[in-house]
Order: C-alpha cells, then sequence, then structure tokens
C-alpha cells in the first residue's frame, strides 16, 4: 500500500491537476466520490453474496403464489402464518392477511421486536399509549394481529382500497406510502398460507430436536379451528376442503422449526425436513385431498 501511495504522489506531482473550474469537482473530491461509490458497490455485492449464501444453504423458507417466489426466514415465516391463521379462524378474505402481512413487513420485518419508537413494539409496532393493550398482550403475535383485524374491518371497503390508504388508517405511520413496497410478498404469502396456492411454503431447517405432537395438534387447533387426532409422533387433520388442507399444510410447514416438524403431506404431495426441503415431492400418506398428516421427530 505504501508503494502504491508514494506512486501516486509522484505523479501527481509530475502531472497536477488542472485548476479546479467552478461547479466542477475537484480531483481529490472526484476521487473520494468514487471511493465511496466502490465501497457502497462492494457492500451491495457482499450483501447480495450473504443473501445467496443463506438461501443455498442456511434455514431459510420460501414463499410462491403463481409465478412469484420470495425468501424469509423461519422466523419471519413462522410469524406471517400466525398472522394469517388469525384471518382464518375469523373467515376473513385473504386480502385481510396481505394487508395485514404487508403492514408488519414495514413495521417490524416480520420480527415480533420488544422495542420500537416511543412505546412501540411488537410485529405491528402497535403502542400501548395509544390503546392497543399492554406491552405483554401486543407482544403475543395471535393477540397483535387480532387487534389489527379489529381495527381494518372497521374500515369501509378495505378489500377494493389501495393497502397504502388502508394500512395508513389503521397505524398512523409517517411513512404511509411505505407499506406499498410489500404489497406483492403479502399477497404471495397470504396466497401459500390461506391454501390458495398448494405447496407454496418449504422451509430449509436445521436439526429437528424433539417434537411434541400434543402440543402441536392443540395449537393447530387453537389457532386454525380444525380438530386435530394424534397417535404418537403423527398428527393427522381432516379439513373441509383442499383449500383448507392446503391452509393446514402450510401452517405446518410454516411452523416446523417451533415444532420440531419432519414431514407434512396433504393431497398427494409432501414436504421433507430432511431431503428437497425446498420442494414439495409426490406422496401416498394421505388418504384423500382433504386430510393432511404431520409427523414430529
Amino acid at each position: 500500500m505504501a508503494l502504491i501511495t508514494r506512486q501516486d504522489t509522484a505523479i501527481t506531482a509530475a502531472y497536477p491537476p488542472p485548476a479546479h473550474a467552478p461547479g466542477r469537482p475537484s480531483y481529490r473530491l472526484r476521487r473520494t466520490l468514487v471511493g465511496v461509490a466502490v465501497g457502497a458497490l462492494l457492500a451491495a455485492l457482499i450483501g447480495l453474496g450473504l443473501f445467496t449464501a443463506r438461501w443455498m444453504t442456511g434455514p431459510t423458507c420460501k414463499a410462491t403464489a403463481g409465478d412469484m417466489t420470495f425468501a424469509f426466514t423461519p422466523e419471519q415465516l413462522r410469524n406471517a402464518s400466525l398472522i394469517t391463521s388469525v384471518a382464518i379462524k375469523r373467515d376473513l378474505p385473504p386480502r385481510a392477511a396481505t394487508i395485514a402481512i404487508a403492514t408488519a413487513m414495514q413495521e417490524s420485518e416480520l420480527r415480533n421486536l420488544d422495542y420500537g419508537d416511543r412505546d412501540s413494539v411488537g410485529l405491528f409496532q402497535q403502542r400501548p399509549s395509544q390503546g392497543w393493550g399492554s406491552i405483554e398482550e401486543i407482544m403475543d403475535p395471535l393477540y397483535a394481529a387480532g387487534k389489527f383485524y379489529d381495527a381494518l374491518v372497521t374500515i369501509d371497503d378495505y378489500e377494493d382500497r389501495s393497502i397504502t390508504e388502508v394500512a395508513q388508517e389503521v397505524q398512523r405511520s409517517a411513512y404511509p406510502d411505505a407499506y406499498a413496497d410489500h404489497e406483492d410478498q403479502g399477497r404471495v404469502l397470504a396466497s401459500a398460507l390461506t391454501g390458495h396456492s398448494p405447496a407454496g411454503i418449504a422451509c430449509r431447517l436445521g436439526d429437528a430436536g424433539t417434537g411434541d405432537a400434543a402440543a402441536l395438534a392443540d395449537d393447530l387447533t387453537s389457532q386454525l379451528g380444525h380438530d386435530a387426532a394424534v397417535d404418537g409422533a403423527t398428527v393427522t387433520v381432516a379439513a373441509g376442503s383442499t383449500q383448507d388442507a392446503w391452509a393446514v399444510a402450510a401452517w405446518a410447514a410454516g411452523q416446523a422449526e417451533r415444532y420440531a416438524v419432519t414431514d407434512v403431506a396433504a393431497a398427494g404431495r409432501a414436504w421433507h425436513r430432511a431431503r428437497d426441503p425446498l420442494t414439495w415431492g409426490p406422496s401416498a400418506a394421505t388418504a384423500d385431498a382433504t386430510t393432511v398428516t404431520i409427523t414430529v421427530a
């Protein structure tokens, strides 16, 4: 580095830069700006490399609907699943889940934060001082999502209006236009998690550890409203329709890290934690298109 510095000094002495013209950056300033630009480019490439490395090798989840696919962390996917489960339990349209997920993407990046601006906390950065509930309540994703939907359904024509308008009426954000930035991600997650896009949720995770089939069954029934039968390490759900079955399967895949799920089968297809975890392969494990089987470690 020292040799390069001396060489630069010698060149500058032999060929001094032209006098600084009005309105034109000096040689030193131009060199600094170029350095900043190169640094920013390198940082972006490093960030892309880290994202690619995580996508290729680390724990990651994907959501697919139609020709769109987005990558998420297991934490983000788990929280999106909880947000959507509240909409399903309340029989709200997928558009409600889209709006809620896009809002949480903007407010917290789908992370259940215990901090925020002033007294804001949780997925939606709701404030106890504004009547959303206590900190403990808001930190419960199911409670927080429920409070969001309570406010959402009071807005006239929320299904037909833009996410920016509707989310702003609920949240009263200082950056209302930012909600629209996450609409595509919200739509894809909502479509896959409500069962409208079959086999739309898949996760590559680490070792499963030890699961608790009874706890999974209880939470599935509580969150989605479906009865679940437990037989050893397997939970079986008889859903009312193929769409309902795929919603259950998506919930199970999205919650796989928490409950140590190893396999999910629905409508002749299966997700396996141990092999090809970002795809759903063929399976004969389910008797019909409305039955879902979930296996824990």
